[in-house]
C-alpha cells in the first residue's frame, strides 16, 4: 500500500493522525513524518502495521473519540474491557479530564498537563498521547524485585557503572521534558548524565515491562516502538499471564519470543548476566496459588 492510498483511506474515514497512532500503535511523530513524506524509507514493519490496520480493522470508526465526558460505545476494540470499561488508550484522555486535565486531544498533551493531575496517581505521555496505569500488582513488584536484585549484584560485583532502578521513577525519553513521560517496571542506564533528582533525561540502556492484560497493547506495540525510536539498546517483556519472555534488542536488531524456562543473558552485559527464567516462573506460580 502506497502513502498516497493510505492518505486517501484516512481522508476517507475521517481519522485524525492521533487516532490513526492510537489505532495502529505508531508514535505520533514516526506517523505523522511518514503521511507527510518526511520520511523517504521508513521502516518495512512500521508500513506493514499502518497497512494492516487499513486492510483488517476498518470497523473503527473516525468517529470514535469523546472527550466531553459521554459514554463511548462498548465496541468490539483491541484491548478494551466491556466489564471494567477501562485500558483502552482512547478513553485515557476523558480520565484524564476528569482528574483534572486540560480538554485536548490525544497527541497535543504535554508533561506541563500531566503536573497539574492530583497527586496518587500514576500516568505516561507518549508523543503527546497520555495514558493511565494502573496500580502494580503483586506479581510485577516480586518479578520486578528479582531481576532488580540480579542486575544490582551483577554491577556490584563488576564496578559497573550502570545504575538500575525500579518504578514509579520516570523518564523523559526523548531527552527533553516535553511530549514523552514513561515509568517502566525497571531500567538501567549507564549514561550518568542523563541522571537528574527526580527523573531520567534520555533513553535507558535496557527496559523490562511486566505486562498484564490491560497494559499488554501498549507495551507490545506503543512502547516497543517508542524505546526502539529512542535508542534503547534491550527491551524485555515479561508476560506472566502467557509464561512468555519477549527481547527486543535493538542494537542488532533481533526479537526473540522464549518460554520462562531455564537462564537467558542480558545483551548490554555483553550476555555475562543470566535471569533466573525458572525462578520468575515459580514466582508466577506461586502467584495463582494466592487466594482473590
Amino acid at each position: 500500500m502506497t502513502r498516497e492510498e493510505m492518505l486517501k483511506i484516512k481522508a476517507e474515514r475521517g481519522y485524525s493522525a492521533a487516532q490513526l497512532s492510537e489505532y495502529t500503535g505508531v508514535p505520533l511523530g514516526t506517523l505523522t513524518k511518514i503521511l507527510s513524506g518526511q520520511t523517504k524509507n521508513p521502516r518495512v514493519d512500521t508500513m506493514k502495521q499502518i497497512e494492516d490496520f487499513f486492510r483488517q480493522r476498518s470497523w473503527l470508526p473516525g468517529d470514535l473519540y469523546s472527550y466531553q465526558g459521554e459514554e463511548i460505545p462498548k465496541r468490539e476494540i483491541p484491548g478494551y474491557s466491556p466489564e471494567t470499561g477501562e485500558n483502552t488508550p482512547w478513553m485515557l484522555c476523558e480520565k484524564a479530564i476528569a482528574y483534572g486535565a486540560p480538554l485536548k486531544e490525544q497527541g497535543e498533551y504535554t508533561f506541563s498537563d500531566l503536573e497539574k493531575l492530583p497527586e496518587g496517581r500514576l500516568y505516561e505521555l507518549i508523543d503527546g498521547m497520555l495514558f493511565d496505569m494502573a496500580t502494580p500488582s503483586w506479581i510485577h513488584q516480586k518479578i520486578g524485585e528479582e531481576v532488580f536484585l540480579a542486575i544490582h549484584q551483577h554491577i556490584r560485583d563488576h564496578k559497573g557503572k550502570c545504575m538500575v532502578s525500579l518504578a514509579p521513577v520516570g523518564i523523559f525519553l526523548d531527552g527533553n521534558r516535553d511530549s514523552t513521560y514513561v515509568i517502566p517496571d525497571l531500567f538501567v542506564v549507564c549514561d550518568r548524565s542523563k541522571l537528574r533528582k527526580d527523573s531520567i533525561l534520555g533513553a535507558p540502556d535496557f527496559v523490562l515491562e511486566v505486562i498484564s492484560p490491560s497494559t499488554a497493547a501498549k507495551d507490545k506495540i506503543v512502547k516497543a516502538t517508542k524505546y526502539m525510536d529512542a535508542g534503547v539498546r534491550e527491551y524485555w517483556i515479561i508476560d506472566p499471564y502467557k509464561n512468555k519472555l519477549v527481547v527486543y534488542d535493538y542494537s542488532r536488531p533481533q526479537t526473540h519470543i522464549l518460554p520462562l524456562e531455564g537462564k537467558y543473558a542480558i545483551g548490554i552485559f555483553e550476555e555475562e548476566l543470566l535471569i533466573d527464567l525458572d525462578r520468575i516462573r515459580e514466582i508466577i506460580e506461586e502467584f495463582e496459588s494466592i487466594e482473590p
